[in-house]
């Protein structure tokens, strides 16, 4: 059976830069007060008119640059491009690749862990050699611009992995996921708006349903539960020890939660990637752009272990761990590209 294998990652988020300075004065909000609370600095947001299949296609042809075709095309997101048709089609097309296989995930901010575990279980059953995963989310589209508690955490951006079959062994081998879900916690996380749900029931949408709302106090307590737990559990399952593990990169939440779930794991913080601090909650985006960042710092070294998490929306959650790979030859644009981000 081939071994799913992570050979390269790439990540973009939109030029326009909003830092807290930005933000909006009549949410009383300084520079200050929104570091100390979330550890975020700033966050990019997308150009008007610039959908998620926009910046999904950035990041997946600067991971695709100088690599071989692929057949499959993943793309995690919680705001696609439309209710139907998925929008990684679109984005395959878009990309040139021809009638290749290609479908949405929607898990949220799990997305990309969901999307990693797919991929994995697509070249195991021979059903794909060569995949790109792309996680991607616009959610300025979301936001409510009253809702403070949301817009100072969220950015907007993408990142790419490309994975493929490959030998037990070598550098990049996927290793485990856990995945996990709880939908009787559905309504912690949600816009009310827009499915068959609220058209089946016939009453009319109320004012700001078609907001993005979240209950921040009780999600930080399950996504710091449900992150250690399943994190632990798969560790517990390879045998690796928490100083087993070389780089934790969990999802770009906020500091809180990745401090909380660092120490229950007894996983030193200096072993966190993070780059919440620039580009804020990119959902689905933020583990591969977390990954590129650390990457196009050369903090990732061949076959080093790495273990991700992430908790979103559903509930859902899910880790996954591997290797390394081989550093990919070809141009510094397979990174996040940061002169791009002024």
């Amino acid at each position: 059976m081939p071994a799913c294998v992570v050979e390269r990652v790439a990540g973009w988020v939109p030029p326009r830069r909003v830092t807290n300075d930005d933000l909006p004065a009549s949410w009383q909000v300084t520079d200050d007060w929104v570091r100390s609370r979330t550890g975020i600095g700033s966050r990019h947001r997308a150009d008007p008119g610039m959908a998620t299949s926009d910046v999904a296609l950035e990041a997946a042809a600067r991971v695709l640059e100088g690599a071989e075709t692929v057949d499959t095309v993943l793309l995690a997101s919680s705001t696609p491009d439309h209710p139907i048709p998925a929008s990684a089609p679109a984005v395959a097309a878009r990309l040139g690749l021809g009638p290749v296989a290609a479908f949405d995930i929607a898990a949220v901010c799990s997305g990309f862990v969901y999307g990693l575990a797919t991929g994995a279980g697509l070249i195991a059953s021979g059903v794909s050699r060569r995949i790109l995963l792309v996680g991607a989310d616009v959610y300025s589209n979301l936001l409510d611009p009253a809702d403070r508690s949301s817009g100072i955490l969220f950015g907007d951006g993408a990142g790419a992995m490309l994975l493929r079959a490959g030998e037990p062994g070598e550098p990049g081998e996927l290793l485990g996921c856990d995945l996990g879900s709880d939908g009787g916690n559905a309504g912690l996380i949600t816009v009310p708006d827009g499915g068959a749900r609220s058209r089946a029931s016939g009453v009319p949408p109320g004012q700001g349903d078609h907001h993005f709302r979240m209950q921040g106090a009780d999600v930080y307590k399950h996504a710091v539960v449900r992150m250690t737990q399943s994190a632990r559990s798969l560790l517990d399952r390879l045998g690796w020890e928490p100083l087993n593990v070389d780089h934790f990169v969990p999802h770009q939440a906020n500091t809180r939660i990745l401090e909380a779930v660092s120490l229950r794991l007894g996983i030193p913080y200096e072993r966190c990637v993070l780059n919440l601090a620039e580009v804020g909650n990119t959902g689905a985006a933020s583990i591969p752009l977390a990954l590129a960042d650390a990457q196009e710092a050369g903090r990732l070294r061949e076959g080093e272990r790495v273990l991700i998490t992430a908790f979103g929306g559903g509930l859902t959650w899910g880790s996954a761990a591997f290797t390394w790979p081989s550093a990919p030859a070809g141009p510094t644009t397979l990174t996040t590209a940061r002169r791009e981000r002024s």
